[in-house]
């Protein structure tokens, strides 16, 4: 018989959607999620909707707010850096393995992902930018060979996802962001490891330059 592949786990859909709809700029920091409410706008009962809000409550997305329910956590940008000098030693490691063992593959199926990406700026659509750069991060992830990677950086990708949609809605793309994405997947192709991990580290580290200052620059605003 053939293995069935599981339908998508509702209460995971649900976290998604409010995932998307906070980093697409629907809930700010500060606001109040009402369960009742989300579980009318998805066309869901209410308990799937109650366990994806705590799913991102222990995420660290939504707050306990005394006497107002779940709010969205505001994004602190030392949180932020501190996530992203995670990251950089991550996905370096993935890359440099990815290198050293999948090399053919990257160079067959990575462009693909590349030019899709290049179409999700040239689209000026947040949500498609998020999306193509976690598949091009997660199709390295699974080329690196170590199955551990991917389940680790998913709660990293989490608040990724945050930072990204509240940077982009109120920013340009870096330019680049592609570019080096291409310079990175040419490196895993020829298989050079030491390269594909620089690159990559340096990669991660210039977008948190970029995220963090625009994050604090916000804040700054709205201080006055």
């Amino acid at each position: 018989m053939k293995a069935l592949t599981p339908a998508p786990n509702l209460v995971e859909q649900v976290r998604d959607a409010v995932l998307d709809g906070i980093a697409g700029g629907q809930f700010a920091a500060g606001e109040r999620l009402i369960q009742e409410q989300v579980a009318k706008a998805l066309g869901v009962s209410r308990q799937p909707v109650q366990q994806a809000l705590l799913l991102l409550r222990n995420q660290g997305v939504l707050l306990e707010a005394p006497g107002r329910g779940l709010v969205v956590a505001p994004l602190e940008p030392d949180q932020v850096q501190h996530m992203y000098a995670v990251r950089a030693v991550i996905e370096g490691l993935a890359c440099r393995l990815a290198a050293e063992h999948n090399a053919a593959a990257a160079a067959r199926q990575g462009p693909a992902l590349i030019e899709a990406g290049r179409k999700a700026v040239a689209s000026g659509n947040v949500a498609r930018m998020v999306a193509a750069d976690l598949r091009f991060h997660a199709f390295v992830y699974t080329l690196s060979g170590n199955p551990l990677i991917g389940p680790a950086m998913a709660t990293h990708w989490t608040h990724t996802q945050r930072v990204m949609g509240e940077v982009l809605i109120k920013d340009e793309t870096p330019r680049d962001i592609w570019d080096q994405h291409a310079a990175i997947l040419d490196a895993v192709a020829r298989g050079d490891g030491a390269q594909a991990e620089a690159l990559a580290r340096t990669h991660i580290t210039q977008a948190a330059d970029f995220m963090v200052t625009r994050l604090r620059q916000e804040r700054a605003r709205a201080a006055g």
